[in-house]
Protein backbone atom coordinates (compact mmCIF):
# COMPACT_ATOMS: atom_id res chain seq x y z
CA UNK A 1 0.00 0.00 0.00
CA UNK A 2 1.14 3.53 -0.84
CA UNK A 3 -0.08 6.93 -0.27
CA UNK A 4 1.00 10.23 -1.93
CA UNK A 5 -0.65 13.20 -1.44
CA UNK A 6 1.59 15.25 -4.01
CA UNK A 7 0.87 13.13 -7.19
CA UNK A 8 -3.04 13.61 -6.96
CA UNK A 9 -1.89 16.96 -7.22
CA UNK A 10 0.21 16.56 -10.45
CA UNK A 11 -2.27 15.10 -12.54
CA UNK A 12 -5.14 17.39 -11.73
CA UNK A 13 -6.81 14.91 -9.89
CA UNK A 14 -8.19 15.33 -6.30
CA UNK A 15 -8.93 11.62 -5.53
CA UNK A 16 -6.97 8.63 -7.06
CA UNK A 17 -7.05 5.11 -5.66
CA UNK A 18 -5.55 2.21 -7.96
CA UNK A 19 -6.18 -1.52 -6.82
CA UNK A 20 -7.29 -0.13 -2.90
CA UNK A 21 -8.70 -2.90 -1.13
CA UNK A 22 -9.73 -2.99 2.85
CA UNK A 23 -9.60 -6.49 4.57
CA UNK A 24 -10.12 -6.01 8.18
CA UNK A 25 -9.10 -7.86 11.25
CA UNK A 26 -11.83 -10.27 11.24
CA UNK A 27 -11.50 -11.41 7.92
CA UNK A 28 -13.95 -9.53 6.53
CA UNK A 29 -13.36 -8.30 3.21
CA UNK A 30 -15.05 -4.82 2.98
CA UNK A 31 -13.60 -3.21 -0.35
CA UNK A 32 -12.13 -3.37 -3.69
CA UNK A 33 -9.99 -3.82 -5.51
CA UNK A 34 -11.48 -0.63 -6.32
CA UNK A 35 -9.78 2.38 -9.23
CA UNK A 36 -11.53 5.44 -8.47
CA UNK A 37 -10.43 8.86 -10.25
CA UNK A 38 -11.86 12.44 -8.84
CA UNK A 39 -11.22 15.43 -10.36
CA UNK A 40 -11.13 18.24 -8.60
CA UNK A 41 -13.95 20.54 -8.05
CA UNK A 42 -16.45 16.86 -9.40
CA UNK A 43 -19.84 16.20 -7.38
CA UNK A 44 -19.64 12.27 -7.63
CA UNK A 45 -22.20 10.15 -5.96
CA UNK A 46 -21.11 6.38 -4.34
CA UNK A 47 -24.57 4.44 -4.51
CA UNK A 48 -24.91 0.74 -3.45
CA UNK A 49 -26.80 -1.87 -0.89
CA UNK A 50 -25.71 -1.72 3.13
CA UNK A 51 -22.73 -2.87 3.64
CA UNK A 52 -20.94 -2.18 -0.18
CA UNK A 53 -18.43 -0.66 1.60
CA UNK A 54 -19.17 3.08 0.64
CA UNK A 55 -18.24 3.97 4.02
CA UNK A 56 -15.59 2.78 3.76
CA UNK A 57 -14.35 3.91 0.69
CA UNK A 58 -14.63 7.34 2.34
CA UNK A 59 -12.81 6.55 5.65
CA UNK A 60 -10.00 5.21 4.16
CA UNK A 61 -10.04 8.68 1.46
CA UNK A 62 -9.93 10.86 4.67
CA UNK A 63 -7.40 8.58 6.86
CA UNK A 64 -9.65 7.32 9.32
CA UNK A 65 -8.32 3.89 8.13
CA UNK A 66 -5.80 2.53 6.42
CA UNK A 67 -6.22 0.66 3.31
CA UNK A 68 -5.00 -3.36 2.85
CA UNK A 69 -3.26 -3.06 -0.53
CA UNK A 70 -3.14 -0.91 -3.37
CA UNK A 71 -2.36 2.62 -4.09
CA UNK A 72 -4.24 5.81 -1.96
CA UNK A 73 -3.60 9.41 -3.15
CA UNK A 74 -5.37 12.36 -1.45
CA UNK A 75 -4.53 16.10 -2.66
CA UNK A 76 -5.51 16.97 1.32
CA UNK A 77 -3.73 17.97 4.37
CA UNK A 78 -4.28 16.38 7.67
CA UNK A 79 -4.97 19.58 9.38
CA UNK A 80 -7.01 22.92 9.79
CA UNK A 81 -3.63 24.70 10.22
CA UNK A 82 -1.44 22.92 7.36
CA UNK A 83 -1.05 24.29 4.04
CA UNK A 84 -2.77 22.46 1.11
CA UNK A 85 -5.27 20.92 0.80
CA UNK A 86 -8.21 19.75 3.82
CA UNK A 87 -10.98 17.06 4.12
CA UNK A 88 -14.33 17.64 5.39
CA UNK A 89 -16.54 15.39 6.90
CA UNK A 90 -20.11 15.04 7.39
CA UNK A 91 -21.23 11.55 9.02
CA UNK A 92 -24.79 10.17 8.72
CA UNK A 93 -25.37 11.66 12.01
CA UNK A 94 -25.09 15.46 12.91
CA UNK A 95 -22.82 13.71 16.15
CA UNK A 96 -23.70 17.20 18.07
CA UNK A 97 -22.10 17.80 21.44
CA UNK A 98 -25.32 18.51 23.18
CA UNK A 99 -23.93 20.03 26.24
CA UNK A 100 -22.22 23.02 24.36
CA UNK A 101 -23.58 25.27 21.55
CA UNK A 102 -23.91 25.66 17.89
CA UNK A 103 -20.89 27.82 18.04
CA UNK A 104 -18.77 25.45 19.92
CA UNK A 105 -19.90 22.81 18.21
CA UNK A 106 -19.23 24.08 14.36
CA UNK A 107 -15.66 25.96 16.55
CA UNK A 108 -14.68 22.27 17.71
CA UNK A 109 -12.02 21.26 14.83
CA UNK A 110 -11.09 24.77 14.96
CA UNK A 111 -10.20 24.75 18.73
CA UNK A 112 -8.16 21.27 18.47
CA UNK A 113 -6.27 22.87 15.78
CA UNK A 114 -5.01 25.41 18.08
CA UNK A 115 -6.20 28.59 15.71
CA UNK A 116 -6.36 31.80 17.72
CA UNK A 117 -9.75 32.61 19.08
CA UNK A 118 -10.47 35.39 16.83
CA UNK A 119 -9.51 33.90 13.80
CA UNK A 120 -11.71 30.63 14.49
CA UNK A 121 -14.52 32.86 15.75
CA UNK A 122 -14.43 34.52 12.11
CA UNK A 123 -14.39 31.18 10.64
CA UNK A 124 -17.17 29.85 12.87
CA UNK A 125 -19.25 32.74 12.15
CA UNK A 126 -18.52 32.24 8.30
CA UNK A 127 -19.08 28.65 8.12
CA UNK A 128 -22.91 29.24 10.00
CA UNK A 129 -24.09 32.25 7.72
CA UNK A 130 -22.92 29.86 4.58
CA UNK A 131 -25.35 27.07 6.21
CA UNK A 132 -28.20 29.86 6.88
CA UNK A 133 -27.62 29.67 10.40
CA UNK A 134 -26.12 32.49 11.54
CA UNK A 135 -29.16 33.42 13.80
CA UNK A 136 -28.85 30.08 15.76
CA UNK A 137 -25.07 30.18 16.95
CA UNK A 138 -25.84 30.28 20.73
CA UNK A 139 -28.73 28.04 20.55
CA UNK A 140 -27.98 24.42 21.73
CA UNK A 141 -28.64 21.36 19.55
CA UNK A 142 -32.14 20.42 21.46
CA UNK A 143 -33.31 23.55 20.25
CA UNK A 144 -32.45 22.58 16.48
CA UNK A 145 -34.60 20.51 13.87
CA UNK A 146 -33.43 17.84 12.56
CA UNK A 147 -32.55 19.34 9.13
CA UNK A 148 -31.06 21.90 11.42
CA UNK A 149 -28.75 19.81 12.95
CA UNK A 150 -27.21 18.79 9.97
CA UNK A 151 -27.06 22.24 8.40
CA UNK A 152 -24.75 22.40 11.50
CA UNK A 153 -22.78 19.62 11.36
CA UNK A 154 -22.10 20.79 7.13
CA UNK A 155 -20.93 23.73 8.97
CA UNK A 156 -18.53 21.88 11.14
CA UNK A 157 -17.01 20.26 8.13
CA UNK A 158 -16.62 23.40 6.10
CA UNK A 159 -15.17 25.88 8.60
CA UNK A 160 -11.80 23.86 8.25
CA UNK A 161 -12.03 25.09 4.75
CA UNK A 162 -12.08 22.29 3.03
CA UNK A 163 -11.26 21.31 -0.84
CA UNK A 164 -12.39 18.19 -0.38
CA UNK A 165 -15.72 17.27 1.03
CA UNK A 166 -17.14 13.74 2.03
CA UNK A 167 -20.46 13.26 2.77
CA UNK A 168 -21.78 9.63 4.71
CA UNK A 169 -25.86 9.78 3.49
CA UNK A 170 -25.97 12.90 5.57
CA UNK A 171 -29.65 13.76 4.55
CA UNK A 172 -30.82 9.89 4.27
CA UNK A 173 -32.58 10.47 7.90
CA UNK A 174 -34.66 13.53 6.45
CA UNK A 175 -38.09 14.39 5.51
CA UNK A 176 -38.56 14.62 1.45
CA UNK A 177 -38.96 18.20 1.73
CA UNK A 178 -36.01 19.26 4.51
CA UNK A 179 -33.93 16.62 2.26
CA UNK A 180 -34.93 18.70 -1.08
CA UNK A 181 -34.05 21.84 0.09
CA UNK A 182 -30.51 20.79 1.66
CA UNK A 183 -30.09 18.93 -1.46
CA UNK A 184 -30.41 22.68 -3.20
CA UNK A 185 -28.36 24.04 -0.55
CA UNK A 186 -25.46 21.73 -0.69
CA UNK A 187 -25.35 22.39 -4.76
CA UNK A 188 -24.93 26.40 -3.94
CA UNK A 189 -22.24 25.50 -1.47
CA UNK A 190 -20.23 23.32 -3.93
CA UNK A 191 -20.71 25.85 -6.91
CA UNK A 192 -19.98 28.69 -4.89
CA UNK A 193 -16.89 27.35 -3.02
CA UNK A 194 -15.58 25.03 -5.90
CA UNK A 195 -14.93 22.26 -3.61
CA UNK A 196 -14.72 18.63 -4.07
CA UNK A 197 -17.62 16.45 -3.48
CA UNK A 198 -17.70 12.86 -2.61
CA UNK A 199 -21.51 12.10 -1.97
CA UNK A 200 -22.22 8.29 -0.44
CA UNK A 201 -26.07 7.46 -0.76
CA UNK A 202 -28.73 4.78 -1.02
CA UNK A 203 -31.36 7.14 -3.02
CA UNK A 204 -30.78 6.49 -6.94
CA UNK A 205 -32.95 9.61 -7.04
CA UNK A 206 -30.81 12.09 -5.13
CA UNK A 207 -27.65 10.59 -6.92
CA UNK A 208 -28.94 11.68 -10.44
CA UNK A 209 -30.32 15.55 -8.92
CA UNK A 210 -27.07 16.05 -6.93
CA UNK A 211 -23.84 14.38 -8.99
CA UNK A 212 -21.83 15.11 -12.29
CA UNK A 213 -21.21 11.22 -12.13
CA UNK A 214 -23.14 8.18 -10.21
CA UNK A 215 -20.47 5.54 -9.48
CA UNK A 216 -22.45 2.42 -8.88
CA UNK A 217 -20.85 -0.25 -6.20
CA UNK A 218 -21.47 -4.24 -6.07
CA UNK A 219 -22.36 -5.79 -2.75
CA UNK A 220 -19.54 -6.29 -0.56
CA UNK A 221 -16.44 -6.80 -0.90
CA UNK A 222 -17.61 -3.57 -2.83
CA UNK A 223 -16.04 -2.72 -6.65
CA UNK A 224 -17.24 -0.37 -9.00
CA UNK A 225 -19.77 -1.73 -11.63
CA UNK A 226 -20.78 0.84 -13.10
CA UNK A 227 -20.17 5.14 -14.24
CA UNK A 228 -22.84 7.21 -15.26
CA UNK A 229 -22.41 10.63 -16.26
CA UNK A 230 -25.11 13.12 -15.23
CA UNK A 231 -25.57 15.86 -17.97
CA UNK A 232 -27.97 18.39 -16.92
CA UNK A 233 -27.13 21.80 -17.03
CA UNK A 234 -29.58 24.09 -13.77
CA UNK A 235 -30.56 21.40 -10.91
CA UNK A 236 -34.03 22.87 -10.23
CA UNK A 237 -37.58 21.26 -9.70
CA UNK A 238 -38.04 21.72 -13.21
CA UNK A 239 -35.01 18.82 -13.97
CA UNK A 240 -36.57 16.64 -11.27
CA UNK A 241 -39.84 16.85 -13.17
CA UNK A 242 -38.08 16.57 -17.14
CA UNK A 243 -37.85 13.47 -19.03
CA UNK A 244 -34.03 13.47 -18.41
CA UNK A 245 -33.99 12.87 -14.98
CA UNK A 246 -36.70 10.31 -15.18
CA UNK A 247 -34.40 8.42 -18.12
CA UNK A 248 -30.86 9.04 -15.86
CA UNK A 249 -33.03 7.42 -12.79
CA UNK A 250 -34.38 4.32 -14.68
CA UNK A 251 -30.62 3.97 -15.86
CA UNK A 252 -29.02 4.20 -12.86
CA UNK A 253 -31.87 1.96 -11.01
CA UNK A 254 -31.04 -0.63 -13.94
CA UNK A 255 -27.04 -0.80 -13.23
CA UNK A 256 -28.04 -1.02 -9.66
CA UNK A 257 -30.55 -4.00 -9.85
CA UNK A 258 -27.58 -6.63 -9.60
CA UNK A 259 -26.19 -5.69 -6.43
CA UNK A 260 -29.53 -6.85 -4.85
CA UNK A 261 -30.00 -10.12 -7.30
CA UNK A 262 -26.19 -11.15 -5.91
CA UNK A 263 -25.02 -10.86 -9.68
CA UNK A 264 -22.16 -8.24 -9.60
CA UNK A 265 -22.16 -6.38 -13.09
CA UNK A 266 -18.37 -5.65 -14.35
Amino acid sequence: MSSSPSSARADGSAVRLRGVTKVYESGVAALGPIDLTIAKGEFVSLLGPSGCGKSTALRLIAGLVAPTSGMLDVAAAASPTQSGHRIGFVFQEPTLMPWTSVRDNVGLPLKLAHLPAADARLRVDAALAQVGLADFADAFPRELSGGMKMRASLARALVTQPDILLMDEPFAALDEITRFRLNNDLLALWRKLNMTVLFVTHSVFESVYLSQRVLVMTARPGRLSAEIPIEAGTRDDAFRASPDYAAYCRRVSDALAPAYTGVHAL
